[in-house]
Formats: structure tokens, sequence, C-alpha cells
């Protein structure tokens, strides 16, 4: 049956989304803060700010004005940047119904809190249930699912009753739907695979080879696991789709922003200067502190994201932090996940 969606953001990752819950037929609009993006979609049918040459269904309309897109919608979908959510969040609180699920699409981890990004918008929605936001993520280039191409993501949530409603609204043979009540290992792994695509980028930026970056993404993988194990994920989330699925695919995938940072940064060029360039965000360069920094927190380790924090945020040369990777103690290959040996040897 069909739903009244509204979709908050209208970067490309927001009009993915919005374009194809527009083309199964469900009432759609999107909020964006961009007169132009706005304009662009209701009179051209096409979001060249963020993704110029593709063709949007021209039922998808979209405002600036929030009380207007949120009107008597049942689901809503957060997408702004993760850094932006929690003022978008609370901007938007008030207009959204009581009774609408609400899904975060946003990938990241709050740098002043620490927190995931349904912790976020539970601070920044009180009104609101908390255990019955759902997380959406996996492997997911918004280019591709506003192409129409086949994409499989999940949805997870604490609440049974609302993951199913939101992924039975939003399933179809080319954009799969899968669910979890698991969102915390989601979650987790939605915001590290940005940080350990940056490291990838730079290995192969490096030029150091197919080899070491197949170790990398294997070795970030471990590290995923292991923080979000010890914020109370399920250690298989991270086999799934938000896991190694959107590792893979951002780690390797030329449409990966975060992969293109760490590759310029291979380059010499500087990370902040790159990024300002930049119209689309990558995600990866904030997150990278705030994993570290929640990393130590909890006593996790997590080499990889550590190396990324200190090139990006404190100017290690990038040689340097690749010898600190490669001159790492010796240890068990499963070492610091639950029924593993417990350290070097």
């Amino acid at each position: 049956m069909p739903k009244k969606i509204a979709v908050i953001g209208a970067g490309a990752w927001g009009t993915a989304l919005a374009a194809h819950a527009a083309r199964i037929d469900h009432e759609v609009m999107i909020w964006g803060r961009e007169p132009d993006v706005v304009r662009d979609i209701n009179e051209r049918a096409e979001n060249r700010l963020f993704l110029e040459g593709v063709a949007l269904p021209k039922t998808l309309r979209a405002s600036t004005v929030p009380a207007e897109v949120l009107a008597s919608a049942e689901i809503v979908i957060l997408v702004p940047p993760s850094a932006f959510l929690r003022n978008v969040a609370a901007l938007v609180a008030e207009h959204v119904s009581k009774t609408a699920r609400i899904v975060i699409a946003s990938k990241g981890i709050d740098e002043r809190t620490l927190g995931l990004m349904t912790d976020v918008t539970a601070e920044a929605m009180p009104d609101h249930d908390a255990a019955s936001m759902c997380a959406l993520s996996g492997p997911s280039f918004a280019r591709e699912v506003a192409a129409g191409l086949p994409t499989d993501v999940v949805v997870a949530s604490k609440s049974a009753e609302a993951v199913l409603e939101v992924a039975s609204a939003l399933h179809t043979p080319m954009f799969r739907v899968y669910t979890s009540r698991d969102p915390i290992g989601v979650e987790v792994g939605g915001a590290m695979k940005n940080v350990l695509a940056i490291a990838a980028g730079a290995c192969d930026g490096l030029g150091l080879g197919l080899n070491a970056r197949a170790a990398l993404i294997t070795r970030g993988l471990s590290e995923m696991a292991r923080l979000g194990i010890a914020l109370g994920g399920d250690p298989l989330t991270f086999m799934g789709l938000s896991g190694v699925g959107d590792l893979i695919l951002t780690s390797t995938g030329a449409l990966s922003r975060n992969r293109s940072l760490g590759m310029k940064v291979a380059e010499g060029v500087s990370a902040g200067k790159y990024l300002a360039e930049q119209r689309t965000v990558a995600e990866g360069y904030l997150t990278a502190r705030a994993a570290w920094r929640l990393a130590q927190k909890l006593g996790v380790d997590v080499p990889i994201t550590e190396q990324v924090y200190y090139v990006l945020h404190e100017d290690r040369p990038l040689l340097e932090a690749m010898k600190l990777l490669l001159t790492r103690a010796q240890k068990d290959e499963l070492w610091g996940l639950p029924g593993t040996g417990d350290g070097p040897r």
C-alpha cells in the first residue's frame, strides 16, 4: 500500500532514496536547504548540484519548508550529513507525527557525544520513541540507486514492528531491503567503513598493491567488529551488508568520496584543502576523529583508524603511518574478538 514518505536532506543520498520511493508509487516529498536544488527537482526532475544527469521521477516534489514536507508523513527518512543531523532533526521534530516511522540514513559518529546517529536523533527528537527508530545502511552508491541499478541494503531497529514496516515499504527486486534487530552493529559498520575507505584509498594511491589493499580491508573489518562489539553490537552483523558489504564497496569503488580522499592524501594534497573544494562530504574525515576518541574511551584497539586520524588531523606523514602499521607486533588473526586469543603471540 502506498505511503506518504518525507525525506529530509536533498544531497545525493537523500535524493536517491526519495527517487526510489517515488518510483514505487509512494507519495514522496524531499526537504532541501538549497532553493536551487528544490527548484531543479520540481521544475527539471533533476538534482544538478548533487546528481547531475540522473532523471528523477516527475512525481517527486521538493520544498524548503519542513512543515510542508512532513505533513501527514508516515515514514520520515533523515539523510543530512552526520555533522548536521542533530540540528536538522531538531529543526523538523515538531512537524513529525508521533506515529511516523523515523529512519536514519546518515552514517557517522557524533563528535561531541561520541554517540551513534540513532542516539543523536533520539536526543534531538525527545518526544519520539527512540526504541522504534531505524537505521538504514549497506553498500549503496547514491548515483546507482538513483539510476535504479540493483542494490541491497539493511534496515535495523530494536522494534520488530518498525523495521518490518519500513523494509516492506521500500523493498523491491531492484532495491532489496533486509532486516536486522542490531542497530548498533549496523550503524558502527556504516560509520567505520568510511574511515577505513580513506586508508584503502591511501594504500592505492601509494601503489602498495592489491595484496596490501585486501589485507587492509580485512584487518579493518576486524577493528570495525571490535568497536561494534564493545558497544553491544552482534559480531555476525559485521559479516553482512552494513559491515563487510559496505566496506568493500566504499574501499574499492570509483564513486567513493572517502576512497578518493585517501588517494588525494597519498598524492600529498591537504585533506582540508581538498574537502573545501568539494560539493559533497567525505564522512570519514570527521568520523575518523570521533571513532578514534570512542575507541580510546572504550579501550578498543583500532590501529588503522588511529593512523587515519593522525594523518588527517594531526599532520602525521602518511609514510610514517604506513610504517607504524606494518611494524606492529604479530598477533593471532582474531585477537580481540569474542572467544579468541587475548593478545600477541
